[in-house]
């Protein structure tokens, strides 16, 4: 099988001029590269988490948009706002809890207002440079996480995490794995703990796969066994990613990370979340704010499965994310360096000495 280290994630293909992404439902059993230029396409692959984590979403987003847009037959600037803004408002609507998809969007539409004065050709250009920026950016961002998660952890000690939150969640190095493979480039001889991840086994067919295919010492447990290894003194740190963090330092990811990190604090293990300030959305309070996608009952009951698991007709629940409390998290790992509580004061700073 190729190595999924040898494809990359998003990209926007100029040959094709089309949004080239992993198929990430093929995994791991498949490596496809799906090209989408269609709005129906691209807002399937999010919906349908053919593309996943909230970097890839957002630099998804970025590209999408510019591709849907780029041969718009018009010199009437105010038509091509306007359709730039239905096209927009729709891929808003495939996912809700992920934060960086409305950035990414708002931050292409900015362009378009910005440089409404010009051409139509001139801004379709600008919004070109822009997708690409927002996924040059983001291999960088992840990198400096990576290198501010490395001075929280030492060699040989042993790291777990929740979901996938890696490579296949961002362009390059992942966020809550970005120290794991820039700590394996160090030889820092890790041992990394992956939770399968239920229902949809993101752990085990994603974060298993590519720390694995990248040489990485790994072991996959189920989501239920997190607690026995802290116990036994396995684990050092838990880092996780997130797909959006509220401005008192609650965050939303993938559910069952809440799980995680009270089993860590009654271990008294340090639990960490990685996240690019993309993600971070100071307009909420509270985690209580952070809108929680469910997901269809056939993800419990019937996917995996060769025969149905559940009785018929039982009542199913299958929120996608869970939110975990800001009195659970040891430090926020950002771009800006790694951020503790007091959250509302420290990432507030952040966002005034970026400006």
């Amino acid at each position: 099988m190729n190595n999924i280290t040898d494809f990359e994630t998003v990209y926007l293909d100029e040959e094709k001029g089309a949004l080239a992404i992993v198929d990430q439902t093929k995994l791991p059993n498949k490596i496809e590269m799906l090209y989408l230029t269609k709005a129906k396409e691209i807002w399937d692959a999010i919906y349908l988490l053919k593309v996943r984590g909230a970097p890839a979403i957002g630099v998804a987003a970025a590209i999408g948009i510019y591709v849907l847009v780029k041969d718009e037959q018009t010199d009437e600037m105010e038509k091509f706002q306007s359709k730039f803004h239905e096209v927009k408002e729709y891929l808003a609507t495939s996912r809700p809890t992920a934060v960086n998809l409305f950035w990414a969007l708002d931050r292409m539409e900015k362009v378009v207002a910005n440089n409404c004065k010009g051409t139509v050709s001139e801004v379709i250009e600008l919004l070109h440079k822009e997708a690409l920026k927002i996924r040059e950016e983001d291999i960088e961002v992840c990198r400096k996480i990576g290198e501010y998660a490395l001075t929280l952890v030492k060699p040989g000690d042993g790291l777990l995490t929740h979901c996938n939150a890696g490579r296949l969640a961002t362009v390059k190095y992942g966020t809550a794995t970005a120290p794991m493979y820039l700590g394996y480039e160090k030889g820092y001889d890790f041992h990394i703990f992956v939770d399968e991840t239920r229902p949809l086994l993101q752990g085990a067919r994603l974060t298993a796969f590519e720390l694995k295919n990248a040489g990485l010492d790994v072991t996959l447990i189920c989501d239920n066994m997190s607690g026995m290894v802290m116990k036994k003194g396995l684990v050092q740190a838990v880092f996780v990613g997130c797909d959006r963090v509220a401005a008192n330092g609650d965050t939303a990811n993938k559910i069952g990370t809440s799980v995680v990190a009270a089993v860590a604090k009654y271990y008294d293990v340090p639990f960490y979340v990685c996240a690019p300030t993309s993600t971070i959305d100071m307009t909420l309070a509270s985690g209580s704010e952070i809108p929680i996608e469910e997901r269809s009952e056939d993800e419990i009951t019937e996917m995996w499965y060769e025969k149905r698991m559940a009785p018929e007709e039982v009542n199913v629940f299958n929120p996608c994310f869970d939110v975990t409390d800001h009195e659970l998290i040891t430090g926020i790992v950002t771009e800006y360096g790694v951020v503790k509580a007091p959250y509302e004061e420290s990432l507030k700073r952040i966002f005034e000495n970026k400006i």
